[in-house]
């Protein structure tokens, strides 16, 4: 698989599992996705389901899957997969397929997904995939992990998770352009009339860590944040057969 994210969540596997493979749970703490519904289907069929993504406000770029799920497995693991597609003319993204694995481990549950995609329009289609799309898709899935692990573990909603984000970003954008402002001001030691010689280093120097705080300080305990992901395999990691069935079935 291209992309991979685990995270481990200390939560009971039937609520981890609830949250993520209802639709409605799902799409309110995933960030790739605005809308997820399942599709009617017969005894014995996998679950269709129609997604949508909401690229702008007047731009949503939809797409249809199959999924199928293994709740039950002998080593006390969970496993789900899906195939999907998107025939909208402007979605980078064609076709693709991936799973979630959900493995118990003490006090919570290791829960990771494993998936990768065609991208179309070409050669051209393939270099945006690779320095854009690729990158932003591999950092949303971790962001929206580590949301559900905040839903989960200490019961922050989505939708507060979002909220709490949007500040943490808002208060260090401001620091970083208040800082580099009276930074590029020279001028503004003149103020410190006597002091102004000690104040050429000091300034700088506190304006220059400010600088490196807003950009490199350790998130909020209450703020998602992909790099509490992992992003690496720990091991070669195959398709499960669930995948490799759905394969078969399209």
């Amino acid at each position: 698989m291209g992309l991979y994210i685990e995270a481990f969540i200390r939560a009971d596997l039937d609520d981890l599992w609830t949250r993520t493979q209802e639709p409605s749970q799902h799409q309110r703490w995933d960030l790739r996705f605005t809308e997820i519904d399942y599709l009617p289907r017969t005894e014995g069929e996998p679950q269709r389901f129609r997604y949508a993504t909401r690229v702008l406000p007047f731009l949503t770029i939809a797409g249809t899957g199959i999924s199928a799920g293994e709740k039950e497995r002998p080593d006390g693991t969970r496993t789900s997969a899906l195939r999907f597609a998107s025939r909208h003319p402007l979605s980078l993204l064609a076709e693709g397929s991936g799973y979630w694995r959900y493995v118990p481990d003490g006090d919570g549950v290791r829960f990771l997904t494993g998936y990768d995609y065609r991208p179309r329009w070409g050669a051209f289609g393939a270099l945006v995939d690779r320095l854009i799309l690729r990158p932003l898709m591999g950092w949303a899935t971790a962001w929206s992990f580590d949301r559900l692990r905040l839903w989960l573990e200490r019961g922050i909603t989505p939708e507060r998770a979002l909220l709490n984000w949007l500040a943490e970003m808002a208060v260090r954008a401001l620091t970083l352009t208040l800082a580099a402002t009276a930074l590029l001001k020279a001028s503004s030691l003149a103020l410190f009339g006597p002091f102004a010689p000690t104040m050429a280093f000091v300034y700088p120097l506190f304006l220059t860590l400010a600088i490196c705080a807003a950009l490199l300080k350790s998130p909020l305990a209450c703020t998602p944040a992909a790099r509490r992901c992992l992003r690496t395999p720990p091991t070669r990691a195959g398709a499960p057969r669930v995948l490799r069935t759905l394969k078969e079935l399209s």
